[in-house]
């Protein structure tokens, strides 16, 4: 059998010195508290037991109010608890004496609502510098349904990124209901109904074919222009520079 070098002998040595004094600290020197899980998650439990309960969830609301968490649960709002906006509730439940918040602060609706372009497209944002100055939110939303007094009347209510993007690029002229068709429903179902979007060569080429009369425009040929795919699949629309 072939010898160790004396290096790797001295090595294996010292590791097996560290692994003895760690084990001689964990089983001989800690505490019995620091080592056995069962006890540490029996300790844990008992230790937040002993808080005081500050959130009483929103079923609970529901015993004394039955038309808001009703109003609440048909409405964009249902996902969200009570106490998401009106704070722990569990002190109110003690004593009715003490009560709720209820924001009317400008400043808290637009944690969710203002403009984030990482929030999902139709998500209703504002800019709340903009947005009805200085009134506080509900002033016109009521937050247990906030259905918008009227249905947004342009598309940069709810796609304020590509608006912003449209407004620098070749296409800056054209309205939106040029290329996409949207019900009203749209507006209120953002989700559900779609607008529609050009699904053939032939509606850019209104514009852009070599026959096309629309001036100041690039033309081209669409028998060789990019072969079969459309032409939104290389040459984003609202910013429709040559890739």
């Amino acid at each position: 059998m072939r010898k160790l070098p004396d290096s790797l002998v001295r090595l294996l040595i010292v590791i097996a010195g560290l692994a003895s004094v760690v084990l001689c600290i964990r089983f001989l020197v800690l505490p019995r508290s620091l080592t056995d899980m069962e006890l540490h998650k029996q300790s844990a439990v008992e230790r937040e037991l002993e808080k005081p309960i500050q959130f009483a969830g929103s079923g609970i609301c529901q015993e004394c109010h039955e038309d808001e968490p009703a109003t609440l649960a048909a409405g964009y709002h249902s996902t969200l608890s009570c106490e998401t906006c009106h704070g722990p509730a569990q002190a109110h439940i003690d004593d009715f004496e003490y009560k709720p918040k209820a924001p009317r602060q400008r400043d808290f609706c637009p944690v969710c609502h203002m403009y984030d372009p990482s929030r999902p497209t139709g998500f209703p944002q504002i800019n709340p510098i903009a947005h009805n100055p200085l009134l506080p939110c509900i002033e016109c939303h009521d937050p247990h349904d906030p259905v918008p007094p009227e249905t947004p009347r342009s598309c940069e209510a709810c796609h304020a990124e590509i608006a912003r993007m449209k407004a620098v690029s070749h296409h800056v002229q054209l309205e939106c209901k040029v290329c996409h068709e949207a019900t009203n429903e749209h507006m209120l179902h953002p989700r559900a109904e779609k607008p529609t979007k050009p699904a053939n060569r032939e509606f850019c080429g209104s514009c852009h074919a070599e026959d096309s009369d629309t001036v100041a425009t690039p033309h081209i040929d669409l028998k060789t222009h990019g072969g079969r795919y459309l032409c939104w699949q290389c040459h984003y629309p609202h910013f429709p520079e040559a890739s």
